[in-house]
């Protein structure tokens, strides 16, 4: 089975840390993402760059890079960011509407209604610009502020992506609360309202996000989302904390026979990159052992 993994890590990863990395620093950790078989990368976000100072230099990260074979992606909110997108060049944006109203509030500064009027307005926007759109769903399995999320909501947002002329619908798991029982439902019952392929993005803030990906996968997703070295979380959300690693996802998935594109070696040296910018260990396992089977141990078999 083939499984594409959207690497996340220069948005969603670094848009939490207290460290601002400098635009070369950035530009050389896409760089070093695509040599490892990343194809499609959220590069940055065109927000208000006092909310998420750490991706004020969205503009001049893009026009470092020149990676035709990479989708490059961003996220943005509103029609000033849409603009700023389309002039950087971007390939594909993210519109995130959250299914809580508190969240939603917080983060984008209307409720859940608003929020997914605007990306109606937004996604036909891109579209007549030729940029691919994902509807993104934020706190999908829970909220910060409201706790239990109806799956009512997040199933009549996404039955609405069609009508926005979504690419694609992606499951936010923004605070790390899923588990897989409730992935499997929530994605299967997703997958009954829309015929939009499914994409999942998974935190792993309680230890249940790569299981999560495995349930997201056996009900019917086709793509996760991974961050290098497993860092990121929102700056919105109290105590959030680190997306599932793309090195420590990619090597279960190949372990099992599945194909990513992504080269294990090639992404521990994008991680390591993050370790020295950041001066810290990030939460990845993979690099703090051995890729098994080793080359040796290949040999020896």
């Amino acid at each position: 089975m083939v499984v594409e993994i959207v690497e996340v890590g220069p948005r969603d990863g670094l848009q939490n840390e207290a460290v601002v990395v400098s635009t070369d620093l950035k530009i050389e950790f896409v760089r070093l993402l695509a040599a490892a078989g990343a194809r499609r990368i959220e590069v940055t976000s065109f927000v208000r760059p006092d909310r998420v100072p750490q991706l004020a230099d969205a503009e001049a990260v893009l026009a470092g890079l020149h990676l035709p074979d990479v989708t490059t992606s961003a996220l943005v909110l509103n029609e000033h960011g849409l603009r700023r997108a389309h002039a950087a060049g971007v390939d594909e944006v993210n519109l995130v509407v959250v299914a809580s109203d508190t969240f939603s509030a917080r983060n984008q500064g209307t409720g859940t209604a608003g929020a997914m009027a605007t990306a109606g307005r937004l996604a036909g926007r891109a579209k007549d610009a030729g940029i691919r759109v994902t509807l993104t769903i934020g706190a999908a399995f829970g909220c910060p502020f409201e706790g239990e999320v109806d799956p009512g909501r997040v199933l009549d947002l996404a039955a609405r992506a069609h009508a926005v002329d979504a690419d694609e619908v992606c499951l936010a798991d923004t605070i790390g609360v899923a588990t897989p029982g409730r992935v499997s439902t929530l994605v299967r019952a997703v997958r009954e309202v829309t015929s939009l392929p499914v994409r999942c993005h998974f935190h792993n803030t309680r230890n249940s996000g790569y299981a999560n990906a495995y349930a997201a996968l056996a009900a019917g997703a086709v793509a996760l989302d991974a961050s290098s070295g497993g860092i990121g979380g929102c700056p919105f959300a109290p105590r959030a904390t680190g997306n599932i690693a793309t090195e420590d996802l990619a090597w279960a998935l190949h372990r099992d026979g599945h194909r990513t594109g992504m080269d294990i070696p090639a992404l521990l040296r994008a991680t390591a990159l993050v370790e020295r910018t950041l001066g810290r260990r990030t939460p990845a396992l993979l690099a703090r052992t051995d890729p098994f089977p080793t080359p040796k141990a290949t040999t020896q078999q």
